[in-house]
């Protein structure tokens, strides 16, 4: 089965074409500057990249030259519209609304503008790519899969926030959860990793990266997450706070005069890794700043290993104990300095970190698998490359088939 994967955003729009069959990428690309001028960047596996300025003014322009550039010219990859089975959405916020990925009709639709408010940079976006590819593929099913979704098995007591309970019934307060996608996908590999089945594992799943996350996933369900109502609730990240004092937001208004909005903004684009350190939000700046000597970008990078840290001691203590820590996303794949600082003192936990294995692992181009934990360590520590694509494509495929039956 072909299956089209859109992961649509305010002014850019990613896709993927699946083979689910033989989970083979037959093309990938991004559309962007979506409203202001337009560039397409096309990627075919044995070929050289492709690139092209073409004029897009709405999502639908985009969805328009995707399908142009997999079906037609030296880069196609299909001969025809019809070779694509089915197109999964990427969902921001589904609110308690979805507890899976569904198939797309106009309740559906509904119940994601329903969901605006709790999303309202990601929803919109994400509205306008899948109308856009119901209009241009009206016979081709859409699937919607949301980023929410995972985490509605947490509990009451652990969404709920301590407001008063009309709030939460009049307005939706509660947390909410983000990258379920990831969180799934990484916390079923563990399984394959332990062989064992998910439903017999304690594991918290770190999605580190520019936005950054922990689930605690028990028997296969997730139990806790850091993200909240939003996903600025949490952790430190790359431009967001992560959880702070309330009281902060209302004394940030009043000495710097923002308003509702400036606040937002301030809080989760000028913050985090990027507000402290001074230097930026990337941590291979950050880690060529420390190198140098740059005791803030330090400090910003101690603030999330150490928080890493608490949430690790938090998810165990909500579990009962863990069998297996992942760290997952960019930063979580890539910067070995940072999973030593947030497992360091944990030993009496049973972690124990084999630090060549970890040094060792800066990428996967060079290894087997992704234990960095020594072999006697009761805890078993894994980095795993997550693929939320292919987790949507796997769901989308799902879906379709019950279709067919």
């Amino acid at each position: 089965m072909k299956i089209l994967i859109i992961n649509s955003g305010s002014s850019s729009l990613k896709y993927q074409l699946f083979n689910t069959d033989t989970e083979e990428i037959l093309a990938k690309g991004l559309c962007e500057r979506i409203g202001i001028d337009g560039r397409l960047k096309h990627n075919v596996p044995g070929k050289d990249a492709y690139e092209a300025n073409i004029p897009m003014t709405t999502h639908l322009d985009a969805i328009k030259a995707v399908i142009d550039v997999l079906t037609n010219g030296e880069y196609a990859v299909v001969d025809d519209l019809s070779e694509i089975n089915a197109i999964g959405h990427r969902v921001l916020h589904g609110g308690s609304k979805f507890s899976g990925s569904v198939l797309v009709d106009d309740k559906v639709i509904d119940a994601i503008r329903e969901c605006i408010p709790l999303g309202p940079l990601h929803n919109p976006a994400n509205l306008m790519g899948i109308e856009a590819c119901r209009e241009l593929m009206p016979n081709t099913p859409n699937v919607a899969v949301f980023d929410t979704a995972f985490h509605a098995t947490i509990p009451d007591y652990a969404y709920m926030y301590a407001v008063p309970y009309e709030d939460y019934e009049q307005y939706g307060i509660r947390k909410y959860g983000f990258h379920g996608t990831s969180h799934r996908f990484v916390s079923k590999q563990v399984a394959k990793y332990m062989n064992k089945p998910a439903e017999e594992l304690k594991i918290i799943t770190c999605h580190i990266g520019n936005g950054s996350s922990i689930a605690a996933v028990l028997n296969g369900k997730c139990v806790d997450t850091t993200m909240g109502l939003t996903p600025l609730d949490g952790l430190p990240m790359g431009t967001r706070t992560g959880s702070i004092d309330p009281a902060i937001v209302g004394l940030l208004m009043e000495k710097k005069g923002f308003t509702t909005k400036e606040v937002d903004n301030y809080l989760n684009k000028k913050s985090g890794m990027l507000g402290v350190s001074g230097v930026s939000s990337d941590f291979r700046d950050l880690t060529a700043a420390i190198n140098e000597g740059n005791q803030r970008a330090l400090l910003a990078v101690k603030m999330l290993s150490y928080s890493i840290k608490r949430y690790i001691g938090a998810y165990t203590a909500a579990m009962n104990g863990v069998d297996a820590i992942v760290f997952t996303a960019g930063v979580g794949e890539n910067i070995s300095y940072m999973r030593e600082w947030a497992l360091d003192g944990l030993d009496y936990l049973g972690i124990k970190l084999d630090k060549e294995k970890n040094n060792a692992l800066a990428s996967f181009k060079d290894v087997k698998d992704g234990f960095i934990s020594a072999d006697d360590s009761k805890v078993k520590v894994i980095v795993i490359p997550t693929n939320e694509e292919l987790m949507i494509a796997t769901d989308t495929k799902e879906i379709v088939e019950a279709l067919n039956k």
